[in-house]
């Protein structure tokens, strides 16, 4: 395992984040997802492979992964060896004020969150989305105040508009209020729409970035064609087919060629592609199957040349705005 500095923080992370949406309990929404005890196992491997990074949400699995991951963690790990992420904005209940970024949503969903991950804090505490309803100066203090309630050590974002992002961090140095220092966007090779303009900001901000979805949703992977799928999730996941298109697999076949002339599965050509971005902090992996967390390791060890990067991003095609 290889580690690396958390943007422009002092703390320091695994190149690899294990996203923890897999893991919980099977919800209309998640069919796929795997019960507790399904699951306990691929926290235990990712730990024993070196990653300290663990991404969820409370959103995921109706916050049945927020439960799931605390207990592993607990039982495997030392709290301050390891950094725990989390999400607030979708909706956790029937009510009007459960989901946002209200000042009223966010101080209790903190809570609600450290109550079923068994923790006094999460080290990063993330808005899901941008909330077009509440003021972002309400956000910023909020979120401000759960930092200085010790409740989270840092405050990141995820999917936005890069104007979006920008007025946050703008509003959160105009108060003296704290800044955001992540970004988690939707980035893969299939989907490149970052690199206009959030991904620039962000190494000029010096702000980390993990990417959710490296692999495209499994397109990446080498087991999904046109006409067929592999997986359940890749059956059931309707969200996921709304993102990517059939144009999208030219470029999916491309990495399956290269690696199959390497000799190595085709997510560590996807991932290999994205680690080498000097922007990229450490994309956040998905792991159902045994090998998903040995496989993602070993594309660490993966080096592109120029010319099969060049490979590998020529056929891109510019994409609808698509994740935010």
């Amino acid at each position: 395992m290889e580690y690396v500095r958390f943007g422009n923080t002092g703390i320091t992370v695994s190149k690899l984040c294990l996203g923890c949406m897999t893991y919980g309990k099977p919800t209309e929404r998640w069919p796929w997802a795997l019960e507790e005890d399904a699951s306990r196992p691929f926290f235990k491997k990712a730990l024993d492979l070196g990653i300290t990074f663990f991404d969820t949400a409370d959103i995921y699995a109706n916050g049945a992964s927020e439960e799931v991951t605390g207990r592993a963690l607990r039982d495997f790990a030392s709290r301050d060896e390891i950094v725990l992420a989390t999400k607030v904005f979708n909706p956790m209940g029937p009510g009007p004020n459960d989901k946002g970024l209200s000042r009223k949503h966010i101080m209790s969903a903190i809570d609600a969150s450290l109550k079923r991950l068994g923790t006094d804090y999460v080290d990063l505490y993330q808005i899901h989305r941008w909330d077009t309803n509440t003021p972002i100066e309400e956000t910023m203090e909020a979120l401000h105040d759960v930092v200085k309630a010790g409740k989270a050590r840092y405050i990141g974002a995820s999917s936005m508009a890069a104007w979006q992002f920008a007025k946050a961090q703008y509003t959160a140095d105009l108060h003296g209020w704290t800044r955001f220092v992540s970004m988690q966007p939707q980035y893969n090779l299939v989907y490149r729409e970052e690199e206009r303009e959030m991904l620039p900001f962000c190494e000029d901000q010096k702000i980390a970035v993990i990417p959710w979805s490296p692999l495209a949703r499994g397109l990446l992977t080498g087991k999904r064609t046109k006409d067929r799928n592999e997986t359940k999730r890749a059956e059931t996941d309707a969200f996921g087919r709304s993102m990517y298109s059939d144009e999208d697999f030219a470029i999916a076949d491309r990495v399956t060629q290269l690696a199959e002339a390497r000799g190595v599965p085709a997510s560590q050509i996807a991932l290999a592609w994205m680690l080498q971005k000097p922007v990229i902090t450490a994309p956040i992996i998905g792991a159902s199957k045994p090998g998903h967390l040995e496989d993602a390791v070993g594309a660490l060890s993966v080096r592109l040349s120029d010319d099969e990067v060049q490979q590998l991003e020529e056929l891109y095609k510019p994409h609808a705005v698509a994740g935010i």
